[in-house]
């Protein structure tokens, strides 16, 4: 790091107080000159593309996912912090998979995964939208199996 006012390259940190999740302030004191100066650092995040069914390509984007769910989830008794949860769950799922590129397929997945355990009628909902439920045999077909796993859990407890 470089001074502003000598460029000499040696500095000591004087103090460090946290911004934010992702930023630390530092304020520092040139080793050459004496003077102050103040600089962040920020955890540098490689992007993930989304590929979507159509092929096209886009930046993730975690606010896609939470409004999706909480669309999902409007005049459900699931909580905002609940909601929020899984948006950072499934943040960390696509970013420590370590892959330039994730499918919106997986990403659909995962969200429908997490919303199968928290409220029924919301997965139901999201379902139906990332499913693209044509009529109403197809959606039947998706409470036929959710009630036979219903079924098996009860029966292996």
């Amino acid at each position: 790091m470089k001074c502003l006012y000598c460029e000499c390259t040696e500095s000591k940190v004087v103090d460090s107080r946290a911004t934010d999740e992702r930023t630390i302030r530092r304020r520092r004191e040139c080793v050459g000159c004496g003077r102050r100066f103040t600089t962040y650092e920020t955890i540098e995040v490689s992007p993930v593309l989304v590929v979507k069914n159509n092929g096209t390509r886009e930046a993730f984007n975690a606010e896609k996912v939470r409004n999706g769910i909480v669309k999902s989830c409007e005049k459900r008794p699931v909580p905002i912090t609940v909601i929020d949860d899984i948006v950072l769950d499934i943040s960390k799922q696509v970013y420590n998979s370590l892959e330039g590129e994730v499918s919106s397929k997986e990403i659909g997945e995962m969200v429908m995964e997490r919303l199968k355990k928290v409220d029924e009628v919301a997965y139901v909902r999201y379902a139906s939208v990332y499913r693209s439920f044509k009529d109403i045999s197809s959606f039947m077909s998706e409470l036929k199996q959710m009630m036979k796993a219903e079924r098996s859990e009860r029966k292996n407890k």
